[in-house]
């Protein structure tokens, strides 16, 4: 592109992207797309570019969810019987009730 913000990573640095920063880029993207005022090919290019970030930072969601689905599955006795101190859970109702929870 001939007017490249400097804030737009070069391909090869893709993956080295934390999803914050992906996220920041893909909306810089956007902007720019929805401003006009390119050429076709500059436009096609940042598209292109989008098309990435988007798949980046939905791997990274994806990646995120699949850690918290692991940490879930292993915390599942917690889960199931509720905390230690919680006794038989026969209470469960009344003490979400108490802290305001229908």
């Amino acid at each position: 592109m001939t007017d490249q913000p400097e804030e737009l990573t070069r391909p090869e640095d893709l993956e080295a992207l934390g999803y914050e920063r992906a996220r920041d880029e893909l909306a810089e993207v956007v902007r720019r797309l929805e401003t006009g005022g390119l050429t076709l090919e500059d436009s096609l290019t940042l598209w292109e570019r989008g098309e990435q970030l988007a798949r980046l930072c939905q791997d990274r969601l994806d990646g995120a969810r699949a850690r918290l689905v692991a940490a879930m599955e292993g915390d599942t006795d917690v889960a199931e019987d509720g905390p230690a101190d919680a006794g038989s859970g026969k209470d469960a109702g009344t003490t979400a009730r108490r802290q305001g929870e229908p």
